[in-house]
This record gives C-alpha cells, structure tokens and sequence, in this order.
C-alpha cells in the first residue's frame, strides 16, 4: 500500500527504463563497445546495473581502472553503438495516456536524465513525447545522477521547493538524487535495477508500471483539497 503523499506541481520522470522501453538496447550497445575496445566481458546484469549514470560515469563505474581519457573512449564507441539502433523506440504501455492525463490536471512535467543531449532530443522526437515537458536535463548539461544538481537546476527553472516535485525513476541513481535534492522519490519497479536495490534506496512509494501513478497523484491531490476544505470551514 502506497501512502498518501504531498500533491506536486511539478513530476519529473527519468527517461531509459522509465518511459521507454531501452534497457536492453543501452546493455547490448554496452556489450558491443566492450568487445570493441578489447576489455574484459562482463555480465548484462553488470552493465544494467550502472544504466541511469552519466555516459563517463558509468564507463568509469563498469571498469574504475580506466583513466578519464579511456572511460571517455569507451563512452564514444558505446555512443557509435548506441545510434545505429535500426528498431523502433517504444515507450511503456500507457505512457501517452498517463503524460496526458498528468498535464491536463495542471501538473507540470520535466526529465532528468543520464542520456545525452542528442540522446534525449532524438529519443523525444521518435516517441512524439516532447511536447508534454516543460524542461529537461541531461548529465551533459550538469552532474551525474546521484548529484541533486539535475533537479535542483529545474526546481530553480519553474521556482519551486524541492517539496513540491515528485521524481520518478527505475534505478536507485533517481531515487537517492531525489533524496539529495528533498524531492519526493518514487521508484518504478519495471525499468534496469531489480526491486530490492530500489527498496534500499527508500522511495517515498512504489508503482509497478506507469498508470499507477495517476490514482498516485490523485489520491495525493484530493487529500490536500479536502484538508483545506476542513481548514476553511473551521
């Protein structure tokens, strides 16, 4: 049972493994870079379980001996890898509906991500999901997820408290920036890290796929209405 929780203005989602469906691309592209550059193999749990990072960050993470010159060459051949994708990008079921629904009740809506800056711009214009968020970061543009810096650079943008933001994310990189920036953190459990790490990491609640998260945000929503309706009539 999920509690009730602070109403949002302002929900931001993590991209890979949250609102699409890439986990499996960013491992094999991974895989392929490995190969490549001649580093030791490693198993696809590994590589799922830094997905959410930085590209070098996670480079880095995957093999921690790399110097930056080294993580950053990986990271381009991963990238080369990465963009001759030739299948479609799908989102999860009911991703649409969900961004609809959460932008027609008023809520504003933004991504954080580790993808890069053409990552995410190619990504928005394949899934026609751009037009519903009003400001994105990518850990080009700033810190590395677990850094707070990703949302508190969008809390400043639309002049909000951290109280006042959801963030939505599969990886406990998400959850414990949430964390680090008082942001509210839901993990969703279908994405590239397994429900025990997201446990760990303390989310707020747990949702199981996207349209969860709308009786969430409702439930959220009519609670703080009807506590000021009680305050009012006092």
């Amino acid at each position: 049972m999920n509690p009730v929780l602070t109403p949002p203005q302002l929900i931001i989602f993590d991209w890979d493994g949250t609102l699409v469906q890439s986990t499996g691309h960013i491992v094999r592209s991974f895989e392929m870079a490995i190969a490549h550059s001649n580093l030791p193999p490693l198993a696809p749990e590994t590589i799922q379980g830094i997905i959410g990072l930085g590209l070098v960050e996670a480079c880095r993470a995957l093999y921690p001996n790399l110097s930056l010159e080294q993580a950053q060459a990986l990271g381009k051949t991963y990238q080369q890898f990465y963009f001759s994708r030739t299948d479609t990008l799908e989102t999860y079921a009911g991703a649409t509906t969900l961004l609809n629904d959460l932008r027609e009740s008023g809520c504003w809506l933004a991504i954080a991500t580790g993808k890069s800056n053409r990552g995410l711009r190619e990504a928005l214009e394949e899934t026609g999901l751009g037009h519903y968020f009003l400001g994105t970061r990518t850990a080009e543009q700033t810190a590395s997820k677990p850094s707070p810096l990703m949302l508190m650079e969008l809390l400043d943008e639309f002049g909000l408290e951290p109280a006042q933001a959801w963030m939505i994310g599969d990886t406990d990189f998400d959850l414990l920036m949430a964390h680090n920036a008082g942001c509210v953190p839901i993990a969703i459990t279908h994405g590239a890290h397994e429900i025990e790490r997201l446990h760990a990491a303390k989310p707020a609640a747990v949702i199981h796929d996207l349209p969860s998260l709308l009786p969430l945000f409702q439930s959220a929503t009519a609670q703080k209405a009807s506590q000021n309706k009680v305050s009012t009539n006092e």
